[in-house]
């Protein structure tokens, strides 16, 4: 069969006697030869994959591990051409799920397509360390990886050796590495029994720069404090842009950062606003964004909460509100707040495309898009941020 499109989730779509049909690691009109297999009425999955014409998108994957590791969906396509089908796919999944007949030009922001990530998640089974393979949850065992940054990629190195170790406590099952390329901070995600503080001394033994607190990431002229469990863009290159794209030119008396994390977003806001106020629900994002406040001297209300509770408690709307909620979006709760306060600016940012069509299609009744942009914070694998800013009708 030949392959029709690429979808949301990294894989391309073909159609066969009625039935829909997905595959990884095709792209848009290749002739492929597979085995069906069937996931449910009217859904199948290609494997035992055969490309029989290339599409001349088509380019040698970068990492042996690609198709094997489930880290990267896009590394068989030019970069190029991967954006234009992240273009297609936002436009088309807010058609299809929102209803939204967005004929406007979608901006692309864009930077260095490897090296990137700031942030990883290692899995270790047996003696190895590795990421999951893809579809699964088994580990693909690697020594390196090409999209992460190389201060990153250093810790990939030795931590594969530290696995080896006898010191090694065998019952940690994964660990999130996160760095500003000089610090390094560990978090423990998933272990079958607490992890001692020695580990920490020991992996400070051969880990350059291993914090054991808070690390300071520098990014869009300011300086974040950065906590284990706390939330921050994970794409190095691209967070000034980001910053940059969701701020605009706008200026006011008053805003609100909803889910505003370490404060990305609200220490920038303090200093176009008279009056800003930024809500966080996580524990440890909420005690930086206190602390990156105070540190910047900005003028900037801090309150600990859920986004739909705090907008509930208001009475008038500010000028300008923004969301950067998690992938689950905004729900509803949130979204009738919005509604019955009507902001007259209100700029969406959205890691999951299908969740924003289904929140900006509620607002459109009161709300124009003005514009839409596509941060490729992802490159390589199916993922995007996109940010839609609306205005009052």
């Amino acid at each position: 069969m030949r392959i029709e499109k690429l979808v949301y989730g990294g894989e391309g779509l073909a159609r066969i006697e009625g039935q829909v049909l997905l595959a990884p690691f095709v792209l848009p009109g290749e002739l492929v030869a597979l085995r069906t297999q069937e996931v449910k009425a009217g859904l199948l999955r290609g494997r035992d994959i055969e490309i029989l014409e290339h599409a001349p998108e088509r380019v040698t994957p970068r990492c042996e591990y690609f198709g094997n590791c489930g880290g990267c969906d896009y590394q068989h396509a030019e970069y190029a051409f991967q954006l234009a089908q992240k273009q297609a796919i936002l436009r088309e999944t807010l058609a299809r799920l929102g209803r939204i007949q967005y004929d406007g030009e979608i901006q692309v922001i864009a930077g260095p397509p490897w090296e990137y990530r700031n942030r990883i998640q290692l899995h270790f089974t047996d003696g190895q360390m590795g990421f999951h393979r893809a579809g699964s949850r088994d580990l693909c065992a690697i020594d390196h990886c090409p999209i992460s940054s190389p201060k990153l990629n250093q810790v990939i190195g030795q931590l594969a050796w530290a696995v080896t170790r006898p010191e090694w406590p065998d019952f940690l099952r994964s660990l999130e590495v996160f760095t500003n390329e000089n610090d390094i901070q560990l978090n423990i995600l998933d272990s079958l029994r607490p992890v001692a503080a020695r580990f920490f001394e020991w992996c400070g033994t051969f880990l350059d720069g291993l914090a054991h607190g808070p690390i300071e990431y520098h990014a869009a002229g300011q300086a974040f404090r950065i906590s284990r469990g706390s939330f921050f863009q994970v794409n190095r290159f691209l967070i000034e842009q980001l910053v940059a794209e969701v701020l605009g030119e706008v200026r006011g008396r008053s805003a609100i950062d909803l889910y505003a994390g370490a404060g990305l977003f609200s220490l920038g806001l303090a200093q176009r606003f008279e009056e800003v106020h930024a809500v966080e629900r996580g524990g440890p994002a909420y005690r930086d964004l206190e602390a990156n406040a105070g540190a910047a001297g900005l003028r900037l209300q801090t309150t600990r909460g859920s986004a739909e509770d705090f907008l509930a408690g208001l009475e008038r709307a500010p000028e300008l509100i923004i969301a950067d909620p998690p992938r689950a979006g905004l729900g509803n709760a949130a979204t009738e707040q919005l509604l019955r306060l009507r902001p007259a600016l209100l700029k969406l940012i959205s890691c999951d495309p299908s969740t924003l069509a289904r929140d900006a299609g509620k607002l459109l009744g009161a709300y124009r898009i003005t514009r839409l942009a596509l941060v490729d914070l992802f490159p390589q694998t199916y993922h995007f941020e996109a940010v839609v800013h609306l205005e009052r009708i």
